[in-house]
């Protein structure tokens, strides 16, 4: 259980904060912009819910997301060490539930004739932003998988690769299920 009787601590005065084992790193080290960027992703993703009105099963799949995302903020500011009892990971599990999720939205879509722009419903548009997020928090936490020194669990790289994806298919299915897409002309402004 958490338990947060005081909001502000004055402890990253000195532009550090402490991870969840209690070790402190600069606050531009790239463990905490991949939990930041994931934080992002979570409020992006809350913003879409207030526009989805009528699509309550929609919803439910991102209220779920969001707090596995809660999950993986938790996972990314403990690292992985040796040695040390294990903490809360993200889990395979999760990411095969995200594509279960992915392939029952995206049955009832029309098929795709030309890339997707950012548009059509409030709520499709929100997702189409959270996803963009949701990719630079995948290339940080790639980055940070990169350095020898630095865990990240190979579930946690892949849930945020998958929604992304998720994302995506959800957009469509905000826009009518794709039948409200905007989509992309090229070379129509020459």
């Amino acid at each position: 259980m958490v338990v947060l009787n005081r909001i502000y601590t004055r402890t990253g005065d000195d532009g550090s904060t402490a991870l969840g084992t209690g070790e402190r790193r600069p606050k531009h080290d790239l463990r905490i912009a991949a939990y930041g960027t994931v934080d992002e992703t979570n409020a992006a993703i809350g913003v879409a819910r207030v526009h989805l009105g009528g699509l309550p099963e929609l919803d439910a799949m991102l209220g779920r997301i969001q707090n596995d995302l809660f999950d993986l903020g938790a996972d990314l500011a403990v690292p992985d060490r040796e040695g040390k009892p294990e903490r809360l990971r993200v889990l395979s599990t999760q990411v095969e539930r995200l594509e279960r999720e992915i392939d029952q939205l995206n049955e009832r879509l029309a098929p795709l004739t030309s890339f997707v722009l950012p548009g059509g419903k409030p709520g499709a548009a929100y997702l189409h932003l959270a996803r963009t997020i949701c990719r630079r928090a995948e290339r940080v936490m790639v980055e940070l998988a990169a350095k020898p020194e630095e865990k990240i669990t190979p579930a946690a790289v892949q849930y945020v690769n998958r929604l992304s994806d998720f994302l995506f298919v959800a957009s469509r299915a905000v826009n009518d299920d794709g039948a409200g897409d905007v989509l992309w002309v090229p070379g129509q402004n020459r």
